[in-house]
């Protein structure tokens, strides 16, 4: 056995293995190689894949797509938007030196497909005609099945190029949570091991909100499917149960999955779980409980990963190959740690590589940060995490706010405005009604300002810094003064995980206008720091 391949005992911090909101995870490996998709929901470029040697630490290795049908909403023309649609639980498979995603996209109602010979792409686009809800494909022998559903999971069978249904195919009920007063069987990962056939899913108990782990099995593709939970746990974390993600074999034989865990407004972050066979049947973790400590694959000694959240000088590493640019800046050639809130306009952005400034102008007006366009985010670190930025506004018009934001449909920001008198730091954010996950009613109010500064000057560095450790969900604002002094403005904002954005709270640099388009503001030497107190 080579070293690459021994496994080695993890120390008590494996999980959870991300720490960022990635969720809805499906993993395969290739030769030595893991790759994990994850729903990207309203963030453009799309469809992001992670890189792994051990299953624990974890890289960018590409987006699928820039674009996906440019609509009206997926601009962010108007008032209209994507939020908490888009992009859901993609499946990735790899068949005969091809790679393979698909997912649903809940804003347009259709099936994608995306093909490539390289996980760096170029990605080749098609639809499958249907909408199929939390698909899962599998590749068996000459024939191809999509298996999807809620409460009721249906497999059918495609035709030869993916298109349709095969006519005269296959098409059944598999499995039923019928009834189920909550969360019934979603999440499908659809799997051929050993001449089995396996279905996995997420549900919740029947008597209380908590995540569920479950497996079916089957002896053919056409034969009855039988199983139950397979694990119930919450790793001792808020009653938040562990679920939805898919499994996968190392080079020795030795299985794991890894599926998302709720974490509050942070996301939902994956979790890595042992998984061993009985009778044909996995068995997840001990007991159906995760264990603290147990063995993961060594991978490549002395590999170095790129992180997945960095600050960021926006500036460019000269010297790389074509591919290196293409996986480092693959976010319309900014660092491929950034997304844009929905497609950008990039018209509007100016990267300034000589300066190391970023230069987002106004396109149009409105008076909320959600329909704020080329808002520019990272995700937030869990459990605690902060952000700076230096916001240059020199060229904002009366009317305009530039600045920093914790993002979400309750989201909190501090920038600096130009009002008729001068300009000012202010505070904003928006509250929620109650606790539970139900979404926030859709608006374009502007939020309630809890602070105002008159300022002087027109360069200006802001700060807010966000606590998520045991779900209590806090960012704090900051402005700096001169003097070496950081001056907290406003309150802390409650932060939440809602439906109406159903992701995790990121970071966000962004200007918009709320009475004349044409001002623009300059992003420079943006700091992510991992911990704060």
């Amino acid at each position: 056995m080579s070293l690459e391949n021994k496994l080695w005992k993890q120390d008590a911090q494996v999980n959870p293995i991300t720490r960022l909101d990635y969720p809805d995870p499906d993993v395969i490996r290739v030769g030595d190689i893991y790759y994990m998709v994850s729903t990207t929901m309203h963030f453009m470029p799309g469809g992001e894949i992670l890189r792994s040697y051990d299953l624990v630490n974890w890289e960018h290795a590409a987006f699928v797509f820039d674009r996906l049908d440019s609509t009206p909403s997926q601009c962010l023309e108007g008032a209209k938007n994507i939020y908490g649609r888009g992009m859901w639980a993609a499946s990735l498979r790899y068949h005969n030196n091809r790679f393979y995603i698909c997912f649903v996209a809940n804003d347009t109602g259709r099936t994608y497909l995306y093909t490539s010979e390289s996980i760096a792409g170029p990605w080749e686009k098609h639809q499958i005609e249907g909408f199929y809800h939390d698909c899962s494909l599998l590749f068996d022998g000459d024939n191809v099945y999509i298996a999807y559903g809620n409460k009721d999971i249906y497999i059918t069978q495609l035709n030869d190029n993916l298109t349709a249904p095969l006519a005269g195919g296959m098409h059944r009920l598999a499995v039923s949570d019928a009834g189920h007063p909550g969360l019934g069987y979603e999440g499908t990962h659809f799997y051929k091991i050993n001449g089995k056939y396996y279905l996995f899913f997420i549900h919740s108990l029947r008597d209380r909100w908590m995540r569920t782990e479950a497996c079916f099995v089957a002896d053919s593709i056409d034969g009855e499917f039988s199983g139950g939970d397979v694990l119930v746990d919450d790793r001792g974390y808020c009653n938040q149960g562990v679920a939805q993600g898919g499994i996968v074999d190392t080079p020795d034989g030795a299985w794991y999955a890894v599926m998302f865990q709720d974490h509050g407004a942070v996301g939902r972050l994956p979790v890595l779980v042992p998984v061993t066979w009985e009778a044909g049947f996995p068995v997840f973790g001990k007991d159906r409980r995760i264990p603290w400590q147990f063995e993961v694959p060594c991978g490549r000694v002395d590999y170095r990963y790129e992180s997945l959240v960095q600050s960021d000088d926006f500036r460019k590493e000269p010297g790389l190959s074509e591919l290196a640019k293409r996986e480092r800046y693959g976010c319309y050639g900014l660092k491929s740690v950034w997304q844009f809130n929905h497609e950008p306009d990039l018209r509007l952005v100016i990267h300034d590589t000589d300066r190391g400034i970023l230069w987002i102008e106004t396109g149009k007006v409105c008076q909320s940060l959600l329909q704020a366009a080329n808002v520019l985010t990272q995700r937030m670190l869990f459990p605690r995490c902060a952000g700076e930025v230096t916001v240059d506004a020199n060229a904002l018009k009366v009317g305009d706010y530039a600045g920093l934001c914790a993002l979400q449909g309750c989201y909190g920001m501090v920038a600096v405005t130009r009002r008729e008198d001068g300009f000012y730091i202010v505070m904003r954010g928006r509250t929620a009604r109650s606790e539970s996950m139900q979404a926030v009613t859709q608006d374009d109010m502007a939020g309630t300002e809890l602070e105002a500064v008159r300022i002087d000057q027109k360069m200006v560095r802001l700060r807010i810094e966000a606590d998520f450790a045991q779900m209590k969900d806090e960012a704090r604002f900051f402005y700096y003064k001169t003097g070496s002094v950081w001056k907290q403005i406003g309150t802390a904002q409650k932060l939440y995980f809602k439906l109406d954005h159903f992701t995790g709270c990121r970071f966000g640099l962004f200007v918009y206008a709320t009475k004349r388009t044409g001002g623009k503001a300059g992003f420079s030497d943006f700091r992510y720091h991992r911990t704060v107190g």
